[in-house]
Order: structure tokens, then C-alpha cells, then sequence
């Protein structure tokens, strides 16, 4: 993204339009058309999503962070972030999960409403990543509540997140 930024200062734009971004081919589109049914149909309209910082390093809560910017725009799918675990439908984790961080995570996970999808967000988050092994946390986030979908990455990237999502999104509404 700072490469883009760099790039439309260089040219003397303000802003990224439209007209720069990728057109979707029509089995793209029929895709998300498709998919935002499925949202709409399951949902309600909306996705919302409690990010658990599960005691990591922080690189990945600044990519999700990415995901509510202007060229990643997720609330256009109707997905957002909420600060409450009874309003979410999903619970992304990040981190490790600290020893400290274990009964919160567990709280939340039971505070969340039925049907609930948890998504485990990095490599920390599946096995402890470069924490593996020490006594400070549990190697990943399925030791302590259970995992619907893995997102892989030290850090998984905006798009890689959005891929994992809508990825998500599809398996569910078959």
C-alpha cells in the first residue's frame, strides 16, 4: 500500500479512483453478487467480527486495521468490526494465546451467539509460530477454543485476509 501511495504521489494524483483499481470480469462479479446473497441469507446483511488480540506482536492486528481502509474496504461486503463479542457472528484471532490471555479468549468465545465462526489470523495463531514451544503460551489458539478456518501469514496481508474471508464466506453458503 505505501507503494501505491508513493506511486499516485509521484504522478501528481490525490486519491485513488476506480479507474485504478482492476476491473472484475463478469464471473468475478457474479461471484460477489453471489456471495453478498449468501451473506445476506445467513447474516442478516451484515458480518460482524470481534478481533481477539490473543497476546501476539501486534503485525497482524495492523493488517486487519488495513482491511477498513479505502482500497480494501470490507464494509462494502457488509462486513465490520465490532467491539463486543455478543454482537459478532466471528471471532478473528491473532497471537499466540498468552497463558494471561487464555480465560479472556475462552469468555469471549462462549459470550459469542450461536452459530459462531472462529478464524485463527497468522502463523502465531496456528501453533505458536515463533513462540512455539515456550511456557508463556499455549501454541496456538485450537489448544484453547475451536478453530473453523485457518488464515496463514507472518503477517497474512489485507488481500490475503479479504481472500481468507470471502473464501470463508463461500464454503459456508454452499
Amino acid at each position: 500500500m505505501i507503494k501505491e501511495i508513493f506511486k499516485n504521489l509521484a504522478a501528481g494524483k490525490n486519491v485513488i479512483s476506480k479507474a485504478d483499481l482492476p476491473a472484475l470480469s463478469a464471473e468475478e462479479e457474479k461471484k460477489l453478487i453471489d456471495l453478498q446473497k449468501g451473506i445476506d441469507r445467513i447474516f442478516g446483511k451484515s458480518l460482524r467480527i470481534r478481533q481477539v488480540d490473543a497476546g501476539s506482536c501486534n503485525a497482524c492486528e495492523w493488517e486487519c486495521t488495513a482491511l477498513t481502509n479505502p482500497v480494501y474496504d470490507i464494509q462494502r461486503f457488509g462486513i465490520d468490526f465490532v467491539a463486543s463479542p455478543r454482537h459478532a457472528d466471528l471471532i478473528l484471532v491473532t497471537g499466540p494465546v498468552s497463558r494471561q490471555m487464555e480465560l479472556a479468549l475462552k469468555k469471549t468465545y462462549l459470550a459469542t451467539p450461536e452459530p459462531r465462526i472462529v478464524v485463527a489470523c497468522g502463523d502465531c495463531t496456528i501453533d505458536g509460530g515463533v513462540y512455539k514451544g515456550s511456557y508463556a503460551v499455549t501454541n496456538g489458539v485450537a489448544n484453547v477454543i475451536p478453530v473453523d478456518y485457518y488464515i496463514p501469514g507472518c503477517p497474512p496481508s489485507p488481500g490475503d485476509l479479504l481472500s481468507g474471508f470471502l473464501k470463508l464466506l463461500v464454503t459456508i453458503t454452499k
